[in-house]
């Protein structure tokens, strides 16, 4: 079987945390609404849209809540058209650390909340997509913390649930992987501190990117 390395995208790959906030808070007050805090708002990230827009706004009802992950979709297409988005970087070293997972036989994979258009957009932007082999988003799947991303990925990619880790920055990345029956290896610079993700299941946390080869073994 191959070993995948499967990656969360926003706060795991890439810091996003700027155009989500700025999106959530325009489609907020687009439907004449108090805009969460930025806090609240970086908690949700990760999970689909309109189970973001539950957490957000808990009291509304299901039909407000589709509209509002509407209203941020077609917010972030008019930033991205207009050229607004802020950069969406790579965390640093990330490029080094897929090099040296590369050198040790690792395949990798995206499992994300994004779309599949917001996934290709980064990807491209930074020259990674093609290291890539298997790409899961929010357009084809449940949203996390339900096992079908990663159980996809693992068929397109040949590998199994033992030779599999999930890499993320969320306790819905880690129930996710626990649920598949992969292993769960939080990272420490994204948008859950590392108490939540082991309490959610995380088998190790890497505190740096650079942490990040070293780590995969620990979740053995």
């Amino acid at each position: 079987m191959n070993k995948l390395a499967l990656f969360d995208c926003d706060g795991t790959l890439v810091d996003s945390q700027a155009n989500i906030c700025r999106a959530m808070e325009q489609a907020f007050a687009h439907h004449g609404l108090q805009p969460p805090p930025r806090g609240a708002i970086r908690r949700i990230v990760g999970l689909s849209l309109v189970e973001a827009m539950r957490g957000l706004l808990p009291g509304a009802d299901d039909a407000q809540h589709h509209a509002l992950a509407e209203e941020y979709k077609a917010t972030f297409r008019r930033m991205r058209t207009s050229g607004e988005l802020d950069e969406e970087p790579l965390f640093d070293g990330m490029v080094a650390a897929l090099d040296v997972l590369a050198a040790d036989g690792w395949l990798f994979g995206v499992a994300t909340g994004k779309s599949d258009r917001g996934l290709a957009h980064v990807l491209d932007a930074h020259g990674i997509a093609a290291r890539f082999v298997t790409l899961q988003t929010a357009d084809r799947h449940p949203s996390k913390p339900h096992p079908s991303m990663i159980e996809l990925a693992m068929a397109e990619a040949g590998a199994a649930p033992h030779t599999t880790v999930m890499i993320g920055n969320t306790s819905y990345d880690m129930a996710m992987a626990r649920t598949a029956g992969a292993r769960a290896l939080g990272v420490a610079w994204g948008y859950h501190p590392a108490d939540e993700l082991f309490a959610a299941g995380a088998h190790a946390v890497a505190a740096t990117v650079a942490d990040l080869p070293a780590c995969m073994d620990e979740t053995e």
